[in-house]
């Protein structure tokens, strides 16, 4: 791949970003690039900045210094374009209790600004693909958290988004059911979506195919797992974190 095809496959890239508070730096200057389709995992302790980081690349906080392209848009003078082509999910998944499992894939269909007749021709879909119809008109608080953490994916890639933030998506879910989720992340990579995902799992360190590690506000690793853990001669991304963590001395994030 030369070097102008790998530019043009670029849909996430931070150059200097920073965020400060008052005499805080909570994001100190950090510079990666994202590549389209790719699992890229963003890692850090509490307090190493990675929240505040993600929030100025999905257009939800303005940068106090550098810039950030996401999806071929500014960060900081095209945040309303930058989020329509974005997803997100959170551990709260954001999906609404009190709706059907139909009505809240509808309502973030339209709010992402799909027409009526993609909206329920993409809903019977999914519903097919999850293996999800006899959940359809069931109220999304009543349904296992395994079965919320599917659906609240499935809905933040509803609209074909060119990447997905996925800020520590698998908190509090089964083994099993962690790997099941990840099934449907090599799904969206499958389709040309990228995603950026946190997690404190280090076993999913393992499943992306390049990961940074961010301590006190800066990125102090980025590579594959593989060399990462050549680098710092350890047997799992687990001992490569603990090393680059110890260093910290922030508390919060």
């Amino acid at each position: 791949m030369n070097s102008g095809t790998e530019a043009n496959n670029i849909v996430i890239k931070a150059e200097h970003l920073t965020k400060q508070f008052g005499d805080f730096t909570a994001v100190d200057h950090i510079s990666f690039e994202v590549q389209k389709g790719e699992i890229f995992g963003f890692l850090g302790a509490n307090g190493a900045g990675k929240t505040t980081a993600m929030r100025m690349l999905c257009g939800l906080s303005i940068p106090t210094g550098g810039k950030g392209m996401v999806a071929g848009y500014d960060i900081e003078t095209q945040t309303e374009k930058v989020k329509k082509n974005i997803g997100y999910m959170s551990q709260k998944f954001s999906l609404y209790d009190d709706l059907k499992v139909w009505e809240n894939i509808e309502l973030f269909g339209g709010i992402y600004g799909m027409n009526d007749k993609e909206i329920k021709l993409k809903t019977d879909e999914l519903m097919l693909a999850l293996n999800f119809e006899n959940e359809r008109n069931k109220l999304v608080g009543s349904l296992p958290l395994g079965f919320k953490q599917k659906l609240a994916f499935s809905v933040s890639i509803f609209h074909s988004p060119q990447v997905v933030f996925l800020d520590e998506p698998t908190g509090g879910v089964d083994p099993i059911t962690r790997r099941q989720f990840w099934e449907l992340i090599y799904d969206a990579t499958e389709r040309g979506i990228t995603v950026f995902v946190t997690t404190h799992y280090m076993d999913e360190a393992e499943y992306c195919n390049r990961v940074s590690i961010m301590v006190d506000g800066k990125i102090e690793a980025l590579d594959t797992p593989k060399k990462l853990k050549e680098q710092f001669n350890a047997k799992s991304m687990d001992e490569v974190f603990q090393q680059l963590a110890r260093k910290s001395t922030r508390i919060n994030d």
